[in-house]
């Protein structure tokens, strides 16, 4: 038996066992059907039970070897023993009114938190779920066609892409369908299931890059030329303690050969990547070590093996099959609203809604503060969906929702079912939507709560003109750890999560970036680091150098370009006051973390981003 689909292909060791978590690879035809992109194989559920059961029994003779065969499946252990963090995996970040009400059912029945938290990476992610209770909660996601499947471990993880894909006025053409036909191909694909660390893609339309192609390991973003369609191919980006900009690998890729280069570069990976060095085994790595010309020609001779002709020889066209949204969506004249068009709405709508290619239609912002959503939330969603967007949404990379496909003429009546959701919230995607990863609530290799940070510098966003427009445009993120899953790199103000001593005792603090961003596809910007400051310090150290940006500005200076002027310098002389803390008697607040109470100590376990 195969033991990672269940499938009748190989026998089970029994006794004493470690799993093989190397799938046989279903045919091309397995890969679609379903109520979602990625098929469900109830079998799979069947054998990560039977997995599950024996590591409880303590049949294994590594315990490790278990965890790397529940990563694969998505299930990822917390700083708290016991409990576990279970990522669902979105391709494109697309989600049903059905899937919606699951989601929801899900956070109320096996949650003890009651609520799920939308990533930066388009996944749904939910903490403190009981090992027990995994199997359960995958064979709901599967009744409505999603899955855990290698949203986790050295895998092709969630395939992200920009929200506004088929809709938005400025894309060259829909990403959606080819970035589906890349979800199906690799995932339970022999090539990727033992990578020698994860492996991150994403797919713009525009040249906006609301993708973020540069900070991925593999980006696409969207070209024509000579009328053809194709995709600009950059690889080697990442985050984290060392930041790189993707090289770009080849300026236009026809979209009949993207899947065939993708499949050379997780091949070249795969063979020549790091594996002793966790810590140098990203793509990224390996691109600076032997340098793009030498990646590219390593690709290219990868192009001239077997398995290309392999691949030509079948039918892929199944894997581009998505729902033509369109097709679905309400009729742009479909009634008039019956809400009134009040100044609160009109604050909601210029920061929340946009119009999209298609006349009559409007794609809408839901802001969700945090990223996180409650059970009766998401199944006020579903039900929104269904009478307002076709039934379908997107997640944003910004951790909010959009709906697209709403008749602009019941916009109103939109935002009123909203505000009863307490889901109507102005400012999504600008300075007051503030990005935090989960931090040291859940996560083990946290050093800080920065979602208590996030709330507290929210709070003091609001403080501010948020009607200026030098300041609606720009971003907050933070990361509780240098790993940056709340891309604070990319934060016109970014917070990494730190610490420091005074007296012998440890004070919570954050290496504070200004200027980051990808403001287009030809501007990738990585914050400079300014200092690093006391973490309950962090709001007036937000508020000074913005309030310094808007004294200092020249006319329609944008931020950037002012952190470019006054110089790297200039801007660690303004946060410098906010490193210094008094001695815990006279400032004891300063020794305790943003939503604790007992006094800061770094406890920072081993994390399984590389088992």
């Amino acid at each position: 038996m195969c033991l990672t689909c269940g499938c009748e292909t190989k026998t089970a060791p029994t006794g004493k066992r470690n799993p093989n978590i190397l799938p046989i690879i279903p045919p091309l035809a397995e890969k679609v059907g379903g109520k979602g992109i990625i098929p469900y194989l109830p079998g799979e559920i069947d054998n990560f039970e039977r997995e599950m059961n024996a590591y409880l029994a303590g049949e294994y003779e590594d315990p490790n070897a278990f965890r790397a065969f529940r990563l694969q499946h998505g299930t990822y252990g917390q700083r708290q023993p016991d409990n576990q963090m279970m990522r669902v995996k979105i391709p494109y970040g697309g989600l049903t009114a059905d899937q919606l009400d699951v989601l929801g059912e899900i956070a109320e029945r096996y949650t003890p938190l009651g609520r799920g938290h939308f990533t930066t990476r388009q996944n749904i992610q939910y903490h403190f779920v009981r090992l027990l209770d995994t199997p359960a909660v995958m064979r709901l996601l599967g009744s409505v066609g999603l899955t855990t499947r290698e949203a986790c471990a050295n895998t092709v993880r969630n395939v992200t892409a920009d929200p506004l894909a088929g809709v938005a006025p400025d894309e060259v053409f829909d990403v959606t369908p080819y970035t589906a036909a890349y979800a199906r191909l690799f995932v339970r694909n022999p090539v990727c299931q033992r990578l020698p660390r994860k492996f991150k893609t994403a797919f713009s339309g525009s040249p906006a890059d609301r993708g973020l192609i540069p900070i991925h390991d593999l980006g696409f973003l969207a070209r024509m030329v000579d009328g053809k369609r194709g995709f600009k191919m950059v690889v080697g980006g990442g985050l984290s303690t060392l930041p790189r900009k993707a090289p770009t690998l080849y300026e236009f890729v026809p979209v009949e050969d993207y899947l065939l280069v993708s499949e050379a570069v997780l091949r070249v990976y795969d063979r020549d990547g790091e594996r002793k060095n966790r810590n140098k085994a990203r793509i990224k790595f390996l691109v600076d070590k032997i340098g793009i010309e030498e990646f590219r020609r390593r690709v290219e001779q990868e192009l001239k093996q077997p398995w290309v002709q392999e691949i030509r020889a079948q039918n892929l066209d199944p894997l581009f099959d998505v729902p033509q949204e369109e097709l679905e969506a309400p009729q742009a004249r479909s009634g008039v609203s019956t809400a009134p068009r009040t100044p609160e709405f009109e604050t909601w709508r210029r920061s929340n809604q946009l119009r999209q290619k298609q006349a009559g239609y409007a794609a809408a912002y839901v802001t969700l503060p945090l990223g996180d959503a409650k059970p009766k939330q998401l199944h006020d969603l579903a039900a929104i969906c269904r009478k307002y967007a076709g039934g379908r949404l997107r997640i944003t990379v910004q951790q909010n929702l959009v709906l697209r496909w709403v008749p602009e003429a019941l916009l109103p009546d939109l935002y009123a079912a909203l505000k009863a959701a307490d889901l109507g919230e102005p400012g999504a995607e600008t300075l007051s939507d503030v990005v935090s990863c989960p931090g040291a609530d859940s996560c083990s290799l946290a050093v800080t709560a920065s979602r208590g940070l996030a709330v507290a510098l929210s709070k003091a966003v609001r403080e501010l003109d948020l009607e200026d427009p030098g300041l609606r445009s720009l971003r907050i993120k933070m990361s509780g750890c240098p790993n940056g899953c709340g891309q604070h790199h990319l934060g016109s103000l970014g917070f990494q999560g730190a610490s420091f001593h005074v007296d012998g005792r440890q004070v919570p603090a954050y290496d504070m970036f200004v200027g980051g961003g990808i403001l287009s596809e030809e501007v990738a910007r990585y914050g400079a680091r300014v200092g690093k400051i006391a973490a309950k310090h962090a709001p007036q150290a937000m508020k000074t150098v913005l309030g310094t940006y808007i004294k200092e500005r020249q006319t329609l200076e944008a931020f950037e370009s002012w952190v470019d002027r006054v110089g790297v310098e200039r801007l660690k002389v303004l946060v410098a006051p906010f490193a210094s803390v008094k001695p815990l008697a006279q400032e004891p607040d300063a020794y305790t973390d943003w939503g604790q109470q007992k006094l800061y100590q770094v406890e920072r376990g081993e994390g399984e981003c590389a088992i």
